[in-house]
């Protein structure tokens, strides 16, 4: 067929994709209501009578509650939608109690000594109030024996004057944070907040302080300040123990630099740091540094030390083991689940998923036409979603391309996808092949469901919700058993998957400390009792005893003699009924448990965040 020369080869204007008429957050009040007009923010339509609230979405959920009688009530709305919407009213009724008590308090903490027979204005903290400024010229106090419209014409006119200043003082504060970058969420942080509460009661005439006292005076008071702050961590540590934490890294200037920190129930607490760029990083070598802190923290209050899974660490465990048998040395939780995902992610069927999803998303973004059709597409939403790790980024992805699969299988049919010319390439006609393969999004699912237990205890440990270790063996005996769900429960299926966890696992995060964590964890003892007839868990109890207790014989012996049956078998303080709630998983074993018990007392802080 010939081609005319002169035919227009410019690829089609994309078709507008119809505006969003929801709103992006999470409100519950959005599932009964939506914009009536894309351009007006205030308008929302009610799904069940069609009234137009024109206050935004706050207004609009008074209106499905129907308890204000400023804004009309739905006379249509679900006792379900009234109450959701009315739970939420008063959630946000509280939070901003909350964060106006909070700022308050923050203003009552700014102490400015102020000299004798200052001017100063009603309207600010209670403690000591702001300096007048010019502007107060401009205004003069209410006088109590002036008539009703007087004291109001005056009272409008003092709050707009006070509005003024306040916009006059924040263009000050934008044009800071344009000139020097700075983050915007900088302007959340409490110490900004104090800051202007400070510097607005000293008034007119303040000076920045210089440079030379950024870096010598006031940085040395503020380490003081700051250290003061650690003493409630410093009675948790000699309360109930604390854990050592290393962490090798290298800078920008290729350096490499090992942290020393402290964990303990109170937080962690950063130690030293030290260059090793002149050094080998031996076993010999992490020992001294980690035998060290111990030592300036003190070995009675150590229980644990935590690293990864390196050969150097575990030759430095074997050296710190004979030096101070009686404290453990645990494997980085983290870092041992992201090589399980790692081992997963490197087997065939799953390879090819991530490395297929992979090539669609750089074809997608590596091109401009095509990145923003895809966005127009999926409602300006990326597909693309940045992990802590690389292996929970391939996880995050995928999800995204499964919350997204209609609207990208839709995006490759349409005709202004197909008449891009980049489209028509190899590796456009490969991403296309792949979002219209049926067996490509069977596997995306399965993926999903292999990886999302791990994903979801990844979460757990890096996080600082709650103490991790009482909850980790528990949660990956959960996380096997649902991937072994996913597939089927199919033996032939799974086993592959099932043995890279097994042999991540293996030495561990299954040692005699993970499973007395697990075995001291009421959530799992209580609601399953088969648990103490597990041989294997007590003999971790036993062994755990063992290497804590050392040479005091007596202590262990009471301990798996005495309270361990009481614990066993409910009994004592342990058939309260507080312990007997423990089958909750809000509550933190490793805070209630050593109140039961002298000889428990110092084996529960072990159950720390690792």
């Amino acid at each position: 067929m010939d081609i005319d020369p002169g035919a227009d080869r410019s690829v089609p204007p994309v078709p507008p994709v119809p505006p969003v008429l929801i709103g992006n957050s999470s409100d519950v009040g959005w599932k009964y209501g939506k914009y009536c007009d894309p351009n007006n923010k205030s308008k929302v339509k009610c799904d069940f009578c069609g009234h137009i609230s024109t206050g935004g979405i706050y207004r609009f959920k008074k209106h499905i509650v129907g308890v204000d009688n400023v804004v009309a009530s739905c006379k249509k709305a679900t006792p379900e939608a009234k109450e959701a919407c009315k739970k939420a009213l008063e959630k946000t009724v509280v939070t901003k109690g909350l964060k106006r008590q909070h700022d308050q308090d923050l203003r009552d903490d700014v102490h400015i000594s102020s000299s004798v027979g200052e001017e100063v204005c009603v309207g600010s903290s209670t403690s000591e109030p702001n300096k007048v400024g010019p502007m107060d010229k401009f205004v003069r106090p209410i006088d109590g024996k002036s008539s009703k419209e007087e004291a109001l014409r005056q009272l409008s006119m003092n709050e707009a004057l006070f509005k003024e200043r306040v916009h006059q003082a924040s263009q000050y504060v934008a044009r800071w944070v344009y000139t020097h970058a700075i983050p915007f969420n900088a302007l959340d942080n409490d110490e900004f907040k104090q800051m202007c509460e400070a510097i607005g009661k000293f008034g007119p005439g303040y000076e920045p302080p210089s440079q030379f006292d950024l870096r010598e005076k006031l940085l040395t008071e503020e380490y003081a300040r700051t250290k003061s702050l650690l003493d409630d961590r410093e009675a948790q540590k000699i309360k109930l123990g604390c854990t050592i934490m290393t962490d090798a890294w290298t800078d920008i200037k290729r350096r490499s630099i090992m942290n020393v920190c402290m964990h303990c129930s109170g937080g962690t607490s950063f130690l030293k740091s030290k260059e090793t760029s002149d050094v080998s990083h031996t076993g010999e070598v992490i020992f001294e540094l980690v035998d060290k802190a111990i030592e300036e923290v003190g070995a009675q209050h150590v229980m644990q030390v935590c690293t990864d899974n390196a050969s150097n660490n575990m030759a430095a465990k074997k050296l710190l083991l004979e030096k101070r048998p009686k404290i453990f040395w645990t494997s980085c939780a983290t870092h041992t689940i992201n090589l399980m995902l790692q081992g997963i992610g490197n087997i065939k069927r799953f390879k090819s998923i991530v490395d297929q999803a992979q090539k669609v998303t750089i074809f997608i973004y590596a091109h401009h036409k095509t990145l923003a059709y895809m966005r127009k597409c999926t409602k300006r939403r990326d597909i693309v979603r940045p992990g802590v790790t690389r292996f929970a980024s391939n996880f995050l992805t995928l999800q995204s391309l499964a919350e997204k699969r209609d609207a990208l299988r839709g995006m490759v049919v349409d005709r202004a996808w197909e008449e891009m010319p980049i489209v028509k390439t190899k590796k456009g006609k490969d991403a296309t092949a792949t979002l219209m393969d049926a067996n490509f999004w069977k596997g995306v699912t399965l993926c999903l469901k292999v990886f999302e237990p791990l994903v979801s205890l990844l979460r757990l440990v890096d996080g600082d919700v709650k103490p991790s270790l009482a909850w980790l063996y528990g949660e990956m005996l959960k996380a096997k058993t649902k991937i072994k769900e996913a597939f089927g429960n199919n033996e032939k299926n799974y086993r592959e998957t099932i043995a890279i966890i097994d042999k991540k696992l293996k030495g561990r995060l299954d040692s005699p400390l993970h499973k007395t964590a697990y075995l001291l964890n009421p959530h799992y003892t209580y609601a399953n009792k088969d648990i103490f007839d597990d041989s294997s868990m007590t003999v971790a109890l036993m062994k755990c005893a063992e290497q804590y207790f050392g040479e005091d014989e007596i202590s262990a012996k009471k301990m798996i003699n005495e309270e361990w049956l009481l614990y066993e078998n409910m009994e004592g303080p342990f058939k309260k009924k507080l312990a007997t709630s423990w089958e909750r998983a809000d509550y933190n074993p490793g805070n209630a448990c050593p109140r039961f018990g002298p000889c428990f007392a110092p084996v529960w802080p072990q159950i720390a965040p690792v």
